[in-house]
């Protein structure tokens, strides 16, 4: 049984040609250090010769986020990438001219934000940082 079956089993869902081909996608995206919006999704199964409707890729994606698979984000007034649940944290940059997405974790940042959280009296349950840039010119 491949992994991707038994991912899918593992989430409760039902091994079917659109969520496979959609999870492999997904897991060779992570390997490229890509995030994928639903359209992304979409274009790459169409470039690849599956007849995979858009419908179908949202309504994919939304169970996947649902079941635990996949973690969707909200970049840029609304725009949604997924990117699979690997169970360890890690902050986002967003590059505003070219919608790059890189990925990165520094302990110094999260050492502060607890001790910010803990010096007015709370614990950190959870917490999401995004940093949008641009490139320098000049």
């Amino acid at each position: 049984m491949s992994i991707e079956n038994k991912e899918l089993r593992k989430a409760g869902l039902k091994v079917t040609l659109p969520r496979v081909k959609i999870l492999q996608l997904l897991e060779q995206a992570e390997s490229d250090n890509q995030h994928f919006s639903a359209e992304d999704v979409y274009r790459a199964l169409m470039e690849s010769g599956e007849d995979v409707g858009l419908a179908t890729v949202y309504r994919v994606l939304t169970q996947f986020e649902a079941a635990g698979l996949v973690v969707r984000h909200n970049f840029e007034a609304g725009h949604s990438v997924f990117e699979l649940e690997k169970g360890d944290h890690h902050d986002h940059i967003v590059c505003l001219e070219t919608g790059e997405v890189i990925e990165f974790c520094d302990d110094l940042i999260e050492t502060r934000q607890r001790q910010l959280v803990a010096e007015r009296g709370y614990e950190l349950v959870d917490h999401s940082l995004v940093l949008y840039v641009k490139p320098k010119k000049g």
